[in-house]
């Protein structure tokens, strides 16, 4: 292990790489519920949520161990929080374009991930995935993160849960708990569904502020242990003031890996003919949009990262780049195959670094980890919407902080930024928010004189976008 990870060559042992690996493991392991709930619209036990379940510990776990064996470095991957939630948006839109059911929806979408996942292994063998991020705006490169960051705290205000009563529904807590203004008129709303309302909101900001409190204490495992609180919470509100067991399902829950539901529904289940139905525009589209996105996470969180652990030259370049981003395009072509939304590198891997993690041992422990999880699915669905929201929320704040790097004294900044984090959590559209910036971007540009500034690459895309809001339906 010594010899081939090159654990002490790197300024590391063996135990700080293993415990790296957990502290990583820790911070990202709400991933795990949250993803096959976020992809399935929390049809949480139906035989597409076990796949989608158990995609996401097998995609997640093969990816990091690429990510070890490939690049020898500490970062692990998972399906990518925001393009998960557009990957739902896209597979609910495909549902209602085409008519065809969620599921056949879904399969219709891996069709996406999967040639994603193939260009991106032919632009990192070819030493060009780089290249093609720097020619997008710097503007719209800063603001897509935030953006992605305010979608989430929507998702998780608003339509993460919804709660139906004899009145209705869904209602959500922004729009009709908070949106209502007075408890009385929240009441008449939601008749039955209000005291379910009042534990979905008390559980969300409990779990929220046990995050942020834990977060700021240094605690690495903040968000796990965030939305664990938050799950006591709702469980012991659900036995008290709704008079339901939330644990009736594991009475009859099965710990055995639901292989056969990954198999029945999303294992090597492409839907080609529903990715054509969905029309060749389009169907072009949302796979540049999904490559666009993926390449600024991935990009974005290697060089961030590595930059905190030292592991970058005088020249700010990190050595086996090429086989890091290779690692993440055959982790997004596993996450296909297996049936989940874009693997992509997570941001939490930073807190591995700071505990030590500077080699593949501590991808290979947290990928161990994911890999263990497939018999632990009865508990995973266990988890209650409102404290997945927690998590949500908390991520949306941490994308936010990349607004510290945009100059909003900058026109050619401000604005495009600006109308992606109005647009992204309006729209419910990634891709149209970055569509929305690069076409503002594209405009100032040539009508301030600096047309030559706006590179090739740019002004294709804003034509592409235009055609797609004005010529396509």
């Amino acid at each position: 292990m010594e010899k081939f990870f090159k654990v002490k060559e790197n300024g590391s042992t063996v135990r700080t790489e293993l415990v790296a690996g957990l502290t990583t493991f820790m911070t990202m392991a709400y991933i795990i519920a949250l993803n096959p709930n976020l992809l399935t619209n929390f049809d949480v036990g139906s035989a597409l949520w076990n796949g989608v379940f158990m995609a996401t510990c097998l995609a997640s776990a093969f990816a990091m161990f690429c990510m070890a064996f490939l690049a020898n470095k500490p970062f692990a991957l998972a399906p990518g929080m925001g393009l998960n939630s557009f990957f739902a948006v896209v597979v609910a839109n495909i549902a209602g374009l085409t008519g065809m059911s969620y599921v056949a929806s879904f399969q219709s979408a891996l069709v996406i991930i999967l040639i994603e996942g193939v260009v991106f292994i032919v632009l990192s063998v070819l030493n060009v995935r780089d290249k093609i991020v720097e020619a997008i705006p710097l503007g719209v490169r800063l603001g897509i993160a935030p953006a992605i960051g305010l979608m989430l705290m929507n998702i998780g205000f608003g339509s993460n849960a919804g709660i139906y009563s004899d009145t209705g529904g869904p209602f959500y807590v922004m729009r009709d708990f908070f949106g209502a203004l007075t408890p009385s008129v929240a009441k008449t709303a939601m008749g039955t569904g209000y005291s379910a309302m009042v534990l979905q909101v008390v559980t969300m900001f409990i779990g929220l502020f046990v995050i942020i409190i834990l977060a700021k204490k240094g605690i690495k495992a903040a968000v796990l242990l965030g939305m664990l609180a938050a799950s006591v919470v709702y469980w012991i509100g659900s036995a008290v003031f709704l008079k339901q067991n939330p644990f009736a399902s594991l009475a009859t829950a099965s710990f055995i890996p639901p292989f056969g539901d990954m198999v029945s529904t999303t294992f090597f289940k492409f839907n080609f003919k529903g990715f054509m139905d969905m029309g060749l525009f389009t169907a072009i589209t949302l796979v540049i949009t999904f490559c666009i996105i993926d390449m600024f996470d991935t990009i974005g969180t290697l060089v961030g990262t590595a930059s905190r652990a030292g592991m970058v030259d005088e020249k700010g370049q990190m050595p086996q780049m090429k086989e890091a981003l290779l690692s993440d395009a055959l982790g997004t072509v596993a996450g296909a195959c297996t049936g989940t939304s874009t693997v992509t590198t997570f941001v939490e891997s930073a807190s591995g670094v700071e505990a030590g993690g500077r080699t593949g041992l501590t991808a290979l422990t947290t990928g161990v980890l994911f890999l263990a999880c497939i018999f632990i699915a009865p508990i995973a669905a266990i988890i209650p919407a409102a404290a997945t929201s927690s998590a949500l929320i908390y991520v949306g704040v941490l994308m936010l902080m990349g607004l510290k790097n945009v100059k909003f004294d900058d026109m050619d900044q401000m604005v495009p930024v600006t109308l992606m984090l109005i647009g992204m959590p309006i729209s419910g559209s990634i891709g149209h928010a970055i569509g929305l910036g690069l076409i503002s971007y594209t405009v100032i540009k040539v009508f301030s004189g600096k047309a030559k500034e706006v590179s090739v690459l740019t002004y294709v895309i804003s034509a592409l976008f235009l055609i797609k809001f004005f010529l396509i339906v």
